[in-house]
């Protein structure tokens, strides 16, 4: 087998046109067409450091037949439907579907408990939320089949790669619909549109190996046993018992936080992050990064930002978080009375509007731990999504400022058009805030200003609050065994239990709870 690796920048309309790129691929290892048996893209990222924003490509070029395994091995899940070992795993999230999944590939019988809806169904919740701007507690854009990611915007991109097989991951999202695209692409998104169908069919195959999904069914209460988690009881009144329990119920189910403390089980308060997200015209944000804002095939611009603040003596982050190109800011609250903004783009990315979280590190020290305890990160979130609600009306309406006037602590007179359906009403974003937390803001956005021409301006609004960026609590496990260091047979897992950081982290913590149950029936 002769290959060549190659690495090659070209222009967009070359690396964006199949025919084009493959000779420009040829060329550069020195072959005419017809020498190479085939060309395997291995990745594919945006260069925009230049005068002229360009297309990295990496490639191996083989010249006789490339191995047989080149993109990975299928997925086989053997049916389990007689199979004793049960294992119950609370959320259909990615932690959950992926450890679903997994689960099957064992030879284990895996049964999801989702309080949501399925993804179809969850879409007139989410239009509930929009149009007439009721909250259904148990089906929202956080909770319902493939948990926030479904219909927040599906970006698969994640720096956690010791945590698990990132390919395999992928890999598994391609075999059940997914665009063979996010193999290649450094930063890969399936897209709010395409991701249910790819949720719908990662379903389906658990159910058919003999799987089981159950929607509309809320765990209430746990059944315990000397230490030991039997399973668990749902709304229903209705217990269920298996071997193992996957807990995999994502960052906002703070009602299972709240089970968890009061039935004695340990838990901790952990930090997070939390403020607003700014909307920008889409065609700034490309003027900045690739220097004209007619982008023609490039995709639109994304950024990532960071900058060390320091208040009253105190050093905090703030940075951007979910940046949405072309994308649309959506209802991301789980409860009545409360205002929570998040950000998502179709697999287009074609809105108008750019739009990011930016975000301050909250630390232990910057809660009540002494009076909530484990729950403290918990309800200094829900006091300030709450003050966003009512400093909007008491609807999801959402608390807005002109970032210029964000910055000179003016009340902003007129709001920019948005994307978030709602609507905005106008707010002193302090008030909702308070003073420290807007100060990190006001210097985080201060300095992005610098780095980004116009980006500090009033061409921009915030939009408040973006505040379920992680768990502010974290449910411990041994770090070897992936089990609860005094619940036997519980496994904590994925973004709710404070060990992952979006769809691909999650995914992956999934598989490794799954193989952690087998382990320990070994």
């Amino acid at each position: 087998m002769l290959k060549q690796e190659l690495e090659i920048l070209l222009a967009p309309e070359i690396a964006f046109d199949e025919f084009a790129q493959y000779e420009a691929i040829l060329k550069q290892a020195g072959l005419a067409p017809g020498e190479a048996d085939f060309v395997h893209l291995r990745r594919r990222s945006i260069d925009a450091r230049g005068r002229q924003a360009l297309v990295r490509l990496r490639a191996d070029v083989y010249q006789s037949a490339p191995p047989a395994d080149l993109f990975g091995p299928w997925f086989i899940y053997p049916n389990v439907n007689t199979s004793t070992p049960r294992v119950l795993i609370i959320g259909a999230g990615p932690a959950g579907l992926f450890a679903a999944l997994r689960c099957l590939e064992l030879g284990l019988k895996p049964i999801v408990l989702e309080r949501g809806r399925d993804v179809r169904a969850r879409r007139r919740d989410l239009a509930a939320i929009n149009k007439e701007q009721l909250v259904n507690p148990d089906s929202n854009y956080c909770f319902g089949e493939g948990g926030a990611g479904t219909y927040s915007d599906g970006k698969l991109y994640t720096r956690a790669t010791k945590r698990g097989d990132v390919g395999r991951v992928l890999r598994r999202f391609v075999q059940h619909g997914a665009t063979p695209d996010i193999l290649v692409d450094a930063h890969p998104h399936i897209g709010t549109n395409k991701l249910p169908a790819v949720v719908q069919a990662l379903r389906e195959a658990i159910i058919e190996a003999g799987g089981e999904v159950h929607f509309d069914t809320r765990v209430t209460d746990l059944i315990l046993e000397n230490n030991v988690l039997r399973g668990v009881v749902t709304a229903t009144g209705e217990a269920l018992e298996a071997e193992a329990t996957i807990l995999a119920t994502g960052h906002s189910a703070r009602d299972i936080y709240e089970l968890l403390h009061r039935r004695g089980v340990l838990i901790e308060a952990k930090p997070f992050a939390l403020g607003v997200r700014v909307e920008h015209p889409q065609a700034l944000i490309d003027q900045a990064q690739y220097r004209r804002a007619e982008r023609g095939l490039l995709p639109a611009a994304s950024y990532a930002l960071v900058h060390q603040t320091e208040v009253h003596g105190e050093q905090r982050g703030v940075f951007s978080f979910c940046m949405c190109p072309g994308g649309f800011i959506v209802p991301a609250a789980t409860s009545p009375g409360e205002v929570v903004v998040n950000g998502m783009s179709p697999s287009r990315r074609d809105s108008r509007f750019a739009n990011s979280g930016i975000v301050a590190a909250v630390e232990l020290s910057d809660m009540d731990v002494k009076q909530y305890g484990p729950l403290a990160g918990l309800h200094f979130q829900k006091a300030i999504e709450q003050l966003a609600c009512q400093a909007a009306g008491g609807t999801q309406r959402a608390p807005a400022q002109l970032l210029g006037d964000f910055l000179k602590r003016k009340q902003s007179t007129n709001l920019l058009e948005t994307s978030y359906q709602p609507g905005l009403v106008s707010t002193r974003m302090d008030d909702v805030l308070g003073p420290v937390l807007a100060e990190r803001l006001r210097q985080g956005f201060t300095d992005f200003g610098r780095k980004i021409p116009g980006y500090a301006t009033n061409a921009a609004q915030i939009v408040g609050v973006e505040s379920r960026t992680s768990a502010p609590v974290r449910i411990p496990r041994d770090k070897d065994t992936l089990e609860h260091p005094v619940v036997r047979g519980l496994f904590p897992c994925g973004e709710g239990a404070g060990y992952a950081g979006g769809i691909v982290s999650a995914a992956m913590d999934g598989e490794r709870c799954a193989e952690a149950v087998l382990a320990l029936r070994r």
